[in-house]
Order: structure tokens, then C-alpha cells, then sequence
């Protein structure tokens, strides 16, 4: 992996307000991968790549991630970042709508990171559950969604994304096959492994 082109797009990202793995995030993500070494992880929300590019330095030998965005422009980017991280090779993109393009995956993945559209967050959980193999770890980006999860916001323009994260939080929480914790780093991080 080329670390300079890496820091550059990063910055790149922070200078248009792209939203990417904030760094404390990918510091707690990437401890488990050291550990864990997937050989694949599934990533739903590509945006320019960043954290995929970041991702395959724990894979395993020959491990890949498969990443899923829908933004034309955005998948542009990520395949250019991609290809100056030289890191191609390791690195699938789906190209579109997650809610369509999940259910038509049949592979099993080590690892999930979800940090797409908050307000599909329960179905990627769903999806996520049936593709993740025994002992994978499941990530779930922005879970705490700026407070508003674990407040009493009710402001309309997000009620639904509030609504749902709260849903999953319960639905991982709640499920006995998954020891689930919530870290308030970065704008929340859940971490759900599969017992």
C-alpha cells in the first residue's frame, strides 16, 4: 500500500467535507483486524475508498474487500484512489444501491463495516447477519449519529435515521448470537460478534 497517496486522499476527503472513517474509528476497527487478519470484509459505503484502502492492511494473505457505493461520481474517485493506493488487487466495487445489491451476494465475509445510508442501517444488519461467518465481527459506523440516538432529539429531517439506528442499537443489543458493545468513539462505533 502507498501510505503517502493514502494520507493525501485523505486529506483530500477532509478538505471537501467527504465523510470518512474518523481516526479514532479506524484506530478501534483496525486493532480487531490486526487481530483477526479476515481474509474478507465486506464495507457498505465505499464514498472515495479511504477506509478500504485502509482495510486491506490486515488482510490475510489473499484477502479481498468487496466495497458497495452508489454515488457515480463518488466510485469514480474511490477507483482512482484505489488504483494510486496500489491496492487494486484487493479491492471489489459494487456499483450501486446497497438495498438492491446486497441480497444478490452469496458470499460469507469475516468482517462487515456499515457506514452507508443511516436510515437502511436495520436491513445492512439483516444482510450483514446472513453473510457473516461464525466468529465475524460485524461494524456499524455512526451508530450515536451526532447524539441524537441516545437524546431525546426528535427534529424531523432525521427522525427516520434516528428512529432506525435506535433499531439496530436495540436489535444488536437484544440478539443472543451476537455479544454487541457500543464505543463513543469518533460519532459511535457498534461492535457485534458473532457468538
Amino acid at each position: 500500500m502507498n501510505k503517502q497517496e493514502l494520507e493525501k486522499i485523505k486529506q483530500k476527503a477532509l478538505e471537501k467535507h467527504i465523510p470518512i472513517i474518523m481516526d479514532d474509528t479506524l484506530e478501534v476497527i483496525e486493532r480487531y483486524l490486526k487481530e483477526e487478519k479476515p481474509e474478507r470484509i465486506l464495507e457498505i459505503g465505499t464514498a472515495v475508498g479511504y477506509s478500504a484502502i485502509c482495510f486491506t492492511e490486515f488482510l490475510s494473505e489473499n484477502g479481498s474487500i468487496d466495497t458497495i457505493e452508489r454515488d457515480v461520481e463518488r466510485v469514480k474517485e474511490a477507483k482512482e484512489n484505489i488504483k494510486k493506493a496500489e491496492v487494486e488487487d484487493k479491492i471489489n466495487i459494487f456499483e450501486g444501491d446497497a438495498v438492491e445489491i446486497l441480497p444478490t451476494i452469496n458470499k460469507k465475509y469475516d468482517a462487515v463495516f456499515i457506514d452507508a445510508a443511516k436510515g437502511k442501517y436495520p436491513f445492512f444488519l439483516k444482510e450483514a447477519l446472513r453473510m457473516i461467518k461464525p466468529n465475524g465481527i460485524i461494524f456499524a459506523d455512526n451508530i450515536l449519529y451526532k447524539g441524537y440516538v441516545l437524546s431525546d432529539y426528535n427534529k424531523h429531517k432525521q427522525r427516520t435515521a434516528v428512529r432506525n439506528l435506535r433499531e439496530y442499537i436495540k436489535e444488536v443489543s437484544e440478539n443472543p448470537n451476537l455479544d454487541t458493545e457500543i464505543l463513543e468513539v469518533g460519532d459511535g462505533l457498534a461492535i457485534s460478534r458473532i457468538m
